[in-house]
């Protein structure tokens, strides 16, 4: 199949991009203080709904993960390279790493105060969202809170566009044509932020985060 193709090519790229992957980001929030904000913002809402439990769902080598569970939630991460949940595990011992699927997560329906998703889409092929999103929708609570984060298309013509990532094919979305995809799956958008690019990054995209709650 091309979607299992396409995980398994995924997969193989960030195993052999993970030593450097974990050096690279392990700061990265250190200079993005409106990335911190929406964090901080996410741990709020999730807290205040008496359910701390998160799923930083693509946790890579586990630096996110660590700032939620700084944040006081009871966060675990899910990556499906093994070699970034090896890192991410002796990074951050005192935490919980699993190797998983986003598009079927080891955990019972509706116990997840919240889902982080960040950047962990934009491997997936657009025909095969739908099933993550119906995912994050099973494992959230009522009430639960996901936060999405990818990088916006500049064509509103084209709710996708293929662009060339540094480890494998990657895609980025219309905002609204995701968020109407949340709403078809059960997640109403609360909020977004939206990053405009900054002359040092070293893609000159819109940065988003869709702050969504399942009914």
């Amino acid at each position: 199949m091309v979607e299992h193709d396409a995980l398994s090519a995924t997969r193989e790229a960030y195993d052999a991009a993970a030593p450097v992957y974990a050096q690279l980001f392990r700061g990265e929030l250190r200079d993005r203080p409106l990335d911190r904000a929406i964090l901080s913002a996410f741990a709020d809402v999730v807290s205040a709904s008496g359910n701390g439990q998160v799923a930083d769902l693509g946790c890579g080598p586990g630096h996110i993960t660590a700032c939620l569970d700084e944040l006081g939630l009871a966060v675990f991460g899910v990556d499906a390279s093994p070699a970034m949940i090896k890192s991410a595990r002796h990074a951050y011992p005192g935490l919980r790493f699993d190797v998983g699927s986003m598009a079927a997560v080891n955990i019972a329906d509706g116990v997840l105060g919240g889902v982080l998703s960040r950047w962990s889409i934009i491997h997936t092929p657009p025909q095969e969202l739908p099933v993550i999103l119906a995912e994050f929708h099973r494992v959230l609570a009522p009430g639960g809170h996901l936060l999405i984060g990818f990088s916006a298309s500049d064509d509103p013509s084209h709710p996708t566009q293929v662009f060339d990532h540094t480890v494998a094919p990657a895609y980025r979305w219309s905002p609204d044509h995701l968020a109407a995809m949340l709403r078809k799956s059960g997640l109403d958008e609360v909020a977004r932020m939206v990053r405009q690019p900054q002359p040092t990054d070293r893609r000159q995209f819109q940065e988003i985060h869709l702050l969504a709650r399942k009914a």
